[in-house]
């Protein structure tokens, strides 16, 4: 399983329009094969920052996915991000 986690900032007054043009891509990785999450949120202390999560059944489900990374226009609006990627070998209960 890999687990891609983290946080990017954009301008405080920038965040519901970045949250916004990504609608789409969340909808398109929660229907592709071996996603099985994939949310960015608004983080509720900080204005500028969006949480990243998703959860892949394999490295070969996520770069089956993956692009280039995100669109012009949404990669210009990153000011700073701190997102890695976890293989995880084993999950039980919380």
């Amino acid at each position: 399983m890999i687990i891609v986690s983290g946080w990017i900032r954009v301008d405080p007054g920038a965040r519901d329009d970045y949250l916004r043009g990504c609608v789409t891509v969340v909808e398109q990785a929660r229907a592709a094969s071996g996603c099985l999450d994939f949310t960015l949120g608004a983080d509720l202390v900080e204005t500028g920052r969006i949480n990243v999560y998703e959860r892949w059944e394999s490295q070969e489900a996520l770069e089956a996915f993956r692009g280039s990374g995100p669109e012009d226009d949404r990669s210009a609006m990153i000011r700073d991000a701190d997102v890695a990627r976890y293989q995880i070998s084993g999950v039980g209960p919380a």
